[in-house]
């Protein structure tokens, strides 16, 4: 059954997965700040609006692509925001990936206006929102996750609940807290072993079928070599860049101080990005880690 769906945020990721849904059959309405990007999205076949408040009125569903949790709570929660604009029961989706507390009280308010909502922050970057292909971590009440599932369906391939309110986030920051902590032991056990004159391919298929194997090692291998598909291969070009990894590892440390959680391999691992990231590297994909790490950024 085709929808008036609202997409709001059409960058890199937002903007393959509002095409999607456009592709599904829905009607697209679609909102950024970059012209380049709505033009993007009625090429293949979605609609442009002017503002926030044109697009409320008139959709079914509202699906959001932020940056931060402040750009959330100003688009939902701010004057003329899709709280204030958008009729009751207008179901929202917001995959930004923010902290936990946002999207709570984000989702609070929508409550209060009778607007089931779900946080669903994704994995699986942008090919996987380009694939249709993408981890989708929600969190909401059970009927707006049974809502919201048919268009995530369309955007991703694993949708899984992860409980209530800003469990979508929570999920997403521990997740990629453990990616950023496995990426940096992976990369030091290269250094070291290029140090100790272990041949980098020897290393990989010794530990990639032994105790030190994890995805960081057998699906985003950080040196050139065994893994061709890794950005590694290609110069670092992200695939996830180390910019983005920080912001997640600096959540996730926002998190563990709110909620009282020890975290120092987490607290370890966003210093180090931060250092990295400082020194140029922050549009590099997060794996030239291991550059930072032999000393040269």
């Amino acid at each position: 059954m085709s929808t008036t769906v609202g997409f709001i945020g059409l960058g890199n990721m937002g903007g393959p997965m509002a095409i999607n849904l456009a592709k599904a059959g829905h009607r697209v309405l679609g909102f950024d700040m970059s012209k380049a990007a709505m033009d993007a999205l009625v090429a293949e076949g979605g609609e442009a609006v002017s503002s926030v408040t044109e697009m409320a009125a008139e959709v079914d569903v509202i699906v959001t692509m932020l940056p931060a949790g402040k750009h959330v709570r100003e688009v939902y929660m701010g004057e003329g925001g899709i709280l204030e604009t958008a009729k009751a029961g207008t179901l929202l989706i917001d995959s930004s990936t923010i902290d936990v507390d946002s999207a709570r009280v984000v989702s609070a308010a929508a409550a209060e206006k009778s607007m089931p909502m779900v946080d669903a922050p994704v994995s699986g970057g942008v090919a996987g929102a380009a694939g249709g292909t993408l981890t989708f971590m929600v969190g909401g009440e059970e009927s707006a996750f049974e809502a919201a599932k048919p268009y995530l369906d369309i955007m991703g391939k694993t949708i899984v609940h992860a409980g209530g309110a800003g469990n979508g986030q929570a999920a997403k920051i521990c997740n990629n807290m453990i990616l950023g902590i496995t990426m940096i032991g992976v990369s030091e056990a290269f250094v070291l072993a290029e140090r100790l004159g272990l041949d980098a391919q020897k290393l990989f298929d010794i530990s990639s079928t032994a105790s030190g194997q994890c995805w960081a090692l057998t699906s985003y291998c950080p040196v050139p070599g065994p893994l061709p598909a890794s950005p590694a291969n290609r110069d670092y070009q992200p695939g996830f860049a180390a910019g983005m990894m920080l912001k997640d590892l600096k959540l996730a440390q926002e998190a563990a101080n709110s909620s009282g959680a020890a975290t120092p391999l987490g607290a370890e691992s966003a210093a180090l990005y931060s250092m990295f990231c400082n020194s140029g590297g922050d549009a590099q994909d997060f794996s030239a880690i291991v550059k930072f790490l032999r000393g040269s950024s």
